[in-house]
């Protein structure tokens, strides 16, 4: 862990949780958050101490909100919060995004809205640095009060229940908390309350999702481009002029970013005076289209770099006055309506590519050898990979249905209203993997395509990310197995190899 991020009230970004969720970097909280903390504690302490009527601490959750529970059984009910509504179901989620969580839900709290003792804290960064995975199921959250059921499971762990995975081994939390020396926590009035009324499961996964989809909008524009090289396409439609008179900053970037990877095009140089007037819409129009997904991944992560340096608690202590208040910060709407925004526009993507796709594997669209193999027939070379493609495509269509425009009341009706946003995020997720591979099969059809131009020069962008997939996966001369040569290209573009060698050869792409 070479790097250290401080979590204080704000200033969190994107690119920092990516950082401490995937390459393990450190957190600990600034100087000024736990100083509010301490305060936002002792207020705490001040209000159970006089019996001051205050949700979740001084009463039962929900519709039990009218129940009164005493000083004595305080602390039973933070412990018995959590253990009823860890109730999930489904399969764990991955490392990655587990770790994001713990990041975003200590975030929440460095912020002093919650009352949390600063004891707990230290041990969730604990956790956290010293790579304590707590398992958590994936389905279970209905998206308010926030993600309690999947924060429940992952706070079991601070108490010695639950279970975590530590050195790649799942062990109980008790066992898990004994590798490092603690003792399970006793959590105090109000702390299980604290630790699972978020929206920090959904966000994690919405947020890096959108990191990953702001390089997938880099990486598509390279694999059309170089569609565009193979099928004989024109650079015309990426004349600055055009952008210009309908000025959306995604569509202007996209055609920028194609124009500079087909620089220097000695293959579209050579048919510069063909009968030819107008390419088909999936060449044509590809920066409008993919200039449209990006202007949507652009929204979606500026709604959630909000989301992740805000305070998602109930109820909200402010020190200074002294007072607290019961809100609806849990509610996950803003996040589910931006995950299922998302979710379309990366849908949007997978659909144009997989139409170049088709152009690129028919003899009758592309004046290539069928299906991109010699001996058709005998071989059927990437016939089935469009098809891979086409199932992907359908598959998305299904999952892009919006999971925000449901609610379903919980609680006894007393939450009557939510907000369905980490069946959102999850459904962005899964359609983004499926873009990914979509995509892949692109890049594979184009290099197998661009094998035939042995005497032209491509362009200088499309040239460096042919050379990264050849340098891995070798031309198609007959048939063998697919899915690996697809799962490679796809570890190739998660990895950034091919972006890396474009932007080495161009510079940076928007």
């Amino acid at each position: 862990m070479s790097r250290t991020i401080s979590l204080g009230y704000d200033g969190l970004t994107l690119d920092d949780l990516m950082t401490i969720a995937r390459q393990h970097a450190a957190v600990k909280i600034t100087k000024p958050a736990a100083a509010r903390i301490l305060k936002s504690q002792a207020l705490i302490e001040k209000w159970v101490e006089a019996e001051y009527n205050v949700y979740g601490i001084t009463t039962g959750f929900g519709l039990l909100s009218e129940v009164m529970i005493s000083v004595d059984d305080s602390r039973l009910l933070q412990k018995n919060l959590l253990m009823s509504h860890a109730s999930g179901g489904g399969d764990p989620l991955p490392e990655d995004v587990v770790r994001a969580v713990m990041a975003l839900r200590i975030k929440d709290l460095a912020k002093g809205h919650s009352g949390i003792r600063l004891e707990t804290v230290h041990r969730l960064v604990g956790m956290l640095n010293k790579g304590v995975v707590p398992v958590v199921p994936e389905k279970g959250s209905v998206g308010a009060s926030g993600d309690l059921c999947p924060l429940a499971h992952l706070c079991l762990v601070l108490i010695g229940m639950g279970e975590a995975v530590v050195t790649g081994e799942r062990v109980s939390g008790a066992v898990a908390l004994a590798k490092f020396g603690w003792n399970p926590l006793e959590l105090h009035a109000g702390e299980g309350l604290a630790l699972i009324n978020g929206t920090q499961v959904m966000t994690a996964i919405g947020a890096l999702a959108a990191v990953d989809a702001t390089a997938l909008c880099k990486l598509i524009d390279v694999a059309a481009a170089m569609s565009l090289e193979v099928l004989m396409g024109s650079r015309t439609e990426f004349d600055p002029r055009i952008q210009e008179v309908r000025p959306h900053p995604g569509q202007a970037a996209a055609a920028d970013n194609m124009l500079r990877i087909t620089l220097n095009s000695e293959i579209i140089t050579s048919h510069k005076d063909c009968a030819r007037v107008q390419d088909a819409y999936t060449l044509r129009c590809s920066p409008q289209v993919h200039g449209a997904s990006r202007d949507a991944v652009k929204y979606t992560a500026d709604v959630l770099e909000t989301e992740i340096n805000s305070a998602t608690g109930n109820p909200l202590i402010f020190n200074d006055s002294e007072t607290y208040f019961s809100g609806g910060n849990f509610h996950g709407q803003p996040v589910a309506l931006a995950m299922d925004f998302m979710g379309m526009a990366l849908a949007e993507l997978a659909n144009i590519s997989e139409r170049r796709i088709e152009r690129l594997v028919n003899p009758k669209l592309s004046g290539l050898p069928a299906f991109l193999v010699s001996d058709g027939g005998l071989n059927s070379g990437y016939m089935i990979a469009q098809y891979t493609a086409a199932a992907l495509v359908s598959e998305n269509k299904v999952l892009a249905h919006p999971a925000s425009v449901d609610s379903i009341p919980t609680s006894a009706n007393k939450e009557d209203h939510v907000s369905m946003g980490t069946i959102a995020a999850r459904k962005c997720r899964e359609i983004l993997s499926n873009v990914e591979h979509v995509i892949a099969i692109e890049f594979l059809c184009a290099a197998q395509a661009l094998d035939l131009f042995t005497n032209l020069k491509p362009g200088e962008g499309t040239k460096a990310a042919y050379e990264v997939i050849r340098g891995t996966i070798p031309h198609l001369d007959k048939d063998r197995v697919l899915s690996p040569d697809i799962a490679a290209v796809v570890d190739l573009m998660r990895s950034g190899k091919i972006l890396a060698a474009v932007e080495g050869r161009l510079g940076k792409l928007k």
